[in-house]
């Protein structure tokens, strides 16, 4: 009689593993199908960078180097380039201080 509990025990246990070994083997199997298509996917993704930062490198490229000024530039070709950008800073900032005025003054009205 214990010969034959054991050969069931022992099956059982023989059956169990190759069930748990299956599962995680068909796990196992989809994890490296969905890798593989991530893989693949990554693979497009970075083909359609490169192509981008050769578009964007061309780009760049193509456009005017923007010079900083030098020694040896005239300074009144430097202030005529840099006057618009100094514009619109004031522009932006006088914005701002109208928003933060407002913003202010809407604070003291609704919490006087």
């Amino acid at each position: 009689m214990t010969a034959v509990l054991w050969a069931l025990v022992w099956t059982v246990l023989v059956v169990g593993a190759v069930v748990g070994a299956v599962v995680v083997g068909r796990r196992l199997w989809r994890s490296v199908r969905a890798l593989l298509a991530e893989v693949t996917r990554a693979g497009e993704v970075a083909g359609r960078l490169a192509d981008r930062a050769d578009a964007l490198a061309r780009l760049a490229g193509e456009a005017p180097a923007a010079a900083g000024p030098d020694l040896f530039t005239d300074p009144a070709v430097v202030r005529a380039r840099t006057e618009p950008v100094r514009e619109r800073s004031r522009e932006r900032r006088a914005a701002r201080e109208v928003r933060h005025r407002e913003t202010y003054a809407r604070w003291r009205r609704d919490w006087s």
